[in-house]
């Protein structure tokens, strides 16, 4: 299973964003997917998932700001990122569990970091 992210980039404060991120491979279907982000010195933290019945979790730092979608049948997540703040400087990884075939168990996957970076 292969996670390709897209639209990250460079934003003054209070800009906007949509970042991108398709699952590809051996699916046969995905529990969850959402982003994660990594400040430079700091740990990956949750910015926000969504299952595949439609239920979010944000981090508190983003709600209001960013919002989730995602289209099933196409193994992909967006988020949209608005009123940007100099801390949402990251590199943000998408994620997903698969469950790659019927009965077994679903596993984890990133895809590689896309870095947004908000100047102020």
């Amino acid at each position: 299973v292969q996670l390709q992210a897209s639209g990250g980039g460079l934003v003054q404060a209070g800009g906007s964003l949509r970042l991108s991120c398709a699952a590809s491979g051996s699916i046969f279907s995905i529990n969850s997917m959402g982003w994660y982000r990594q400040a430079p010195g700091k740990q990956r933290e949750l910015v926000v998932t969504i299952t595949s019945g439609g239920s979010t979790n944000y981090a508190e730092s983003v709600k209001g700001r960013f919002t989730i979608s995602r289209d099933n049948a196409k193994n992909t997540v967006y988020l949209q990122m608005s009123s940007l703040k100099p801390e949402d400087t990251a590199d943000y990884f998408c994620y997903a569990r698969v469950q790659e075939h019927w009965g077994v168990v679903s596993v984890a996957y990133w895809g590689k970091g896309t870095q947004v970076t908000v100047s102020s």
